[in-house]
């Protein structure tokens, strides 16, 4: 049982209001953290003990950031983790203690924001939570436009469905337009890992948003190829030009 169901209210609200959405929502998954002092900083905070109910809160009540312990009872940290990286965009962080390097390595290669030291300090936590829940410009280069705040991408105005990986990798391309990016930096960004992807799987992943934004898989204009090194997507002023 959880020992709070609601989320701390923000400064300035009333007992019994609807808690303001003006500031980041954090659901702490934590059984012995609830870090209620967050609040002073115009964050909403939402506790929980175990990761099935943290698994439960964060369908039903869509939180901007996961903080959770590296050993969360119920669900398994990098477990939990791993299940909503399969559909979820959110940021998350990950606590650990002296002994957890094996499991903050693990954590990260499932797809955890980043770790920080426990106990947790507000400094270290903010530009964390303020990052992960800032609204953000959507992208563009040429006819492409990708919103990461609604999840959406867009080729000459009209939404097509990528896929949460191939989203991640357009978005990390598209934010480096204009430069070569290694598949080194794209294993470590995109699939949060130090050792790169096998069987080729950044070629095939590369292949099929080229498919998806109608970018030419046999001669592209967008997403090119680097060979030995990466992958460059072309800045705005090139992709005007092709135009």
């Amino acid at each position: 049982m959880s020992r709070a169901t609601a989320a701390v209210p923000l400064r300035g609200q009333r007992d019994g209001a609807e808690p303001a959405r003006t500031g980041p929502t954090v659901l702490v998954a934590d059984p012995d953290a609830e870090l209620s002092e967050l609040s002073a900083y115009g964050v909403a905070v939402m506790h929980c003990d175990n990761g099935i109910e943290a698994l439960l809160r964060i369908g039903a009540e869509r939180p901007d950031v996961l903080l959770l312990t590296a050993d969360l009872p119920g669900i398994e940290a990098v477990t939990l983790i791993t299940s909503l990286r399969r559909s979820m965009n959110m940021t998350i962080i990950v606590g650990v203690g002296p002994g957890d390097a094996e499991i903050a390595m693990r954590a990260l290669q499932a797809g955890a924001t980043a770790c920080v030291a426990r106990p947790y300090r507000s400094s270290e936590l903010l530009p964390l939570i303020n990052a992960g829940s800032s609204p953000s410009a959507p992208l563009r280069v040429g006819g492409v436009e990708l919103d990461e705040a609604a999840h959406v991408v867009r080729v000459c105005g009209e939404p097509v469905h990528v896929p949460l990986r191939e989203f991640e990798l357009l978005a990390y391309l598209m934010r480096n337009a204009g430069r070569v990016v290694t598949r080194h930096e794209i294993s470590r960004q995109v699939w949060r890992s130090t050792v790169s992807p096998p069987n080729n799987t950044i070629a095939v992943h590369i292949k099929r948003l080229r498919r998806r934004i109608g970018d030419d898989e046999k001669n592209p204009a967008l997403i090119l190829t680097v060979r030995g090194v990466g992958y460059r997507l072309v800045g705005p002023e090139e992709a005007a030009e092709d135009g």
